[in-house]
């Protein structure tokens, strides 16, 4: 067996599969383009990679080890995927459940003795998985984003759907009611909004203490609970705790309000965040790596609020030429995290009702100027609080 890439995700399989060959771009001169072997690709290697194009037979990892495992739940979607698996772990571990894929634990190396695999599945996952399904799958809305990756939006949003194909009579699909018309021969479930899924399944949203959007996830979590185990628990979904970096509220020394959501790596995820604090004025810092999508969605809705941008990273130019299209946008090129807090700290005043906010929420990737999403929501933080 063959594994491209030498990752995280290939290394874990490597140590199941001590036989196993890995290989990257700089063993092109080595792969053997004409071999029938069975090679396992790693989820971030795009399809127009060289190795993936020259492999005649290819798998992805969910293929490799998910067909005779644990009932499944999969998790997908633009935004909010995290969350909700990590959420529903938290609901689910009185059932021995566990979570993995695309968070936490590598495929590899999860509990093969747990009864239920709660698995955040990407899209560049879903795209190269031929043979697997899942018993649940749990799909927030699609909204742009990776179509660098993926050569398109519609190719992004196929790749989200396609576990609908292969699902079968007595699976579930929990999807948005865009999608209520798309085959399958799982048993759909659509919602539109929080309160479709709060009346669809009984639950009182009055009696979650999470705003949205950790709202949906939470009902979403709840709702699986209540499928497999006709079980709502507000006790245990109240006490899950937060993970960093989205919508994490600190203060500074003066006691202004600053917000990391540095989790925010595409527009509408940014949105969202704009959408709690509508009533104030808003110092945002937008920009890193973009992934080729058109913003020009993000700065019509941007023209709504009273803001100003501090552009950073390697879409800085774009962003202030964005800006100047809409007439009544402000925008501050600061190339840097550090410039952009500098700045937002001289510009931004103290009032005790929260009039004025900082926000990270920069509708782009992080690894232009940063190791990921952490290191630039922790660099955040340490220059606000200086």
């Amino acid at each position: 067996m063959r594994i491209l890439g030498k990752g995280k995700t290939a290394q874990a399989i490597k140590e199941v599969y001590s036989d196993a060959i890995m290989y990257d771009d700089l063993d092109k001169d080595i792969y053997d383009i004409n071999s029938d072997e069975l090679t396992v690709v790693s989820p971030g290697i795009p399809p127009y990679n060289y190795l993936v194009e020259n492999t005649k037979n290819l798998i992805s990892e969910y293929d490799l080890i998910c067909e005779d495992e644990p009932y499944m739940v999969w998790i997908s979607g633009t935004n909010g995927k995290t969350t909700t698996t990590a959420m529903m772990e938290h609901i689910l571990k009185y059932k021995n459940a566990i979570s993995g894929g695309n968070i936490g634990l590598p495929l590899a190396k999860m509990d093969k003795t747990k009864n239920i695999w709660i698995l955040e599945t990407s899209s560049f996952t879903i795209h190269y998985t031929k043979n697997v399904k899942p018993n649940i799958y749990v799909l927030l809305p699609i909204t742009e984003d990776h179509t660098s990756w993926h050569g398109s939006f519609k190719e992004y949003e196929n790749s989200k759907l396609k576990p609908l194909d292969k699902m079968c009579e007595g699976e579930i699909a929990i999807i948005p009611k865009k999608y209520e018309d798309y085959p399958t021969n799982g048993f759909k479930i659509c919602y539109e909004n929080s309160d479709d899924l709060a009346l669809s399944f009984g639950i009182d949203k009055s009696k979650i203490d999470f705003k949205e959007p950790f709202l949906m996830d939470a009902l979403l979590a709840m709702c699986v609970d209540k499928i497999l185990f006709d079980n709502i628990s507000y006790e245990t979904i109240n006490s899950f705790i937060q993970d960093p970096h989205k919508m994490e509220e600190f203060r500074d020394k003066q006691n202004r309000l600053w917000v990391d959501d540095s989790k925010a790596t595409n527009f509408d995820a940014t949105l969202q965040a704009l959408n709690r604090y509508t009533e104030k004025k808003i110092h945002i810092i937008l920009g890193g790596d973009d992934k080729g999508v058109d913003l020009n969605p993000l700065f019509k809705e941007l023209y709504k609020y009273n803001l100003e941008i501090y552009a950073i990273g390697t879409n800085c130019e774009k962003l202030d030429d964005l800006a100047n299209q809409y007439n009544n946008i402000v925008c501050h090129k600061c190339y840097f995290l550090e410039n952009a807090v500098k700045q937002i700290s001289e510009n931004m005043k103290y009032s005790s009702d929260d009039s004025e906010i900082a926000l990270l929420s920069p509708s782009a990737a992080s690894l232009d100027q940063f190791t990921s999403y952490k290191e630039r929501g922790e660099k955040f933080k340490q220059f606000a609080r200086l």
